[in-house]
């Protein structure tokens, strides 16, 4: 397989996944290496953000998987376009309560309901529903919940790690972890 053909299918493949695709489904669809798919998804998510010709779309890998996205230089016109005499934006509750789960990830809704100090079984249904967050695990019976793909997808992050860091904005939490996140 040409590299031009492997180019080309990689892209094929782009146009019409739903969820973001990790190059090893897309070098076994395609008959080549992992390593071919990934330097044509290298060299394509390069040529889509060439300043000199900016595109209405880009190419992301988040989480090790890739998909095509709309272009942030054009967040405003697609938000306005898509959500138009729609309201999907998340209450201020839903908001505080997503940051908790973000940053303090895997954790129990009685964890998120101490930091927050309300009851967050509802607001964690609706985050849940909008698949946001996801149950991970179990600890002593509660669910543990954190983060999902689409929430990456969403915050336009590649991986957790690429979460802001809270130290400069609230100092005496890194006195908390140590860490500032």
């Amino acid at each position: 397989m040409t590299d031009v053909h492997t180019r080309g299918a990689t892209e094929a493949i782009l146009m019409v996944v739903d969820e973001p695709v990790a190059a090893a489904d897309i070098a076994a669809a395609i008959d080549a290496t992992i390593d071919t798919v990934t330097a044509a998804l290298v060299a394509l998510r390069d040529e889509y953000a060439d300043p000199d010709a900016p595109r209405g779309f880009e190419l992301r890998e988040v989480d090790g998987r890739w998909r095509v996205y709309s272009s942030r230089l054009y967040a405003d016109a697609v938000g306005a376009f898509v959500v138009e005499g729609q309201s999907a934006r998340l209450s201020q509750a839903a908001l505080e309560t997503l940051a908790v789960v973000a940053y303090r990830q895997p954790v129990t809704r009685g964890q998120v309901s101490q930091v927050r100090g309300v009851n967050v079984d509802s607001v964690m249904k609706t985050l849940s529903a909008r698949g946001l967050v996801t149950e991970v695990g179990e600890i002593g019976g509660a669910l543990q919940y954190g983060t999902t793909t689409e929430f990456l997808e969403r915050m336009g992050l590649a991986t957790l790690d690429d979460l802001p860091e809270l130290a400069p904005y609230l100092p005496d939490l890194a006195d908390v972890d140590g860490e500032g996140r």
